[in-house]
């Protein structure tokens, strides 16, 4: 297995993973900062990069029953937030495809 490949971001404001200070995303990649996730405030963000995404799994959360992935740093492993893959309720589908990444676990590193 050969070395992992990192995209590196430019920008205003650049988020990192607050473990190893990987690229993740940038604030204009931010659609809302009013999620929350396993473990408080989390952000809501179109592209995410350097992550690693599990199995799809289903889960119930405070706003109905989605399929989503947990994502990991490509660096570092540590889980950071997850991907909706599909939301159930019709009033929810605006998330898919989009990506929740925990506020404690990112840095800014620009």
């Amino acid at each position: 297995m050969g070395m992992t490949y990192r995209r590196y971001l430019a920008g205003a404001r650049v988020y990192g993973c607050s473990n190893c200070r990987t690229h993740l995303s940038t604030i204009n990649s931010m659609i809302s900062k009013a999620f929350h996730g396993q473990h408080g405030r989390a952000y809501l963000f179109e592209e995410v990069v350097n992550v690693i995404e599990g199995e799809p799994v289903d889960r119930q959360m405070t706003t109905g029953n989605h399929t989503v992935r947990d994502i990991e740093c490509v660096k570092c492993h540590v889980i950071l937030g997850w991907k909706y893959d599909f939301a159930y309720d019709s009033d929810q589908k605006y998330k898919e495809g989009k990506y929740i990444l925990e506020r404690n676990l990112l840095v800014d590193v620009q």
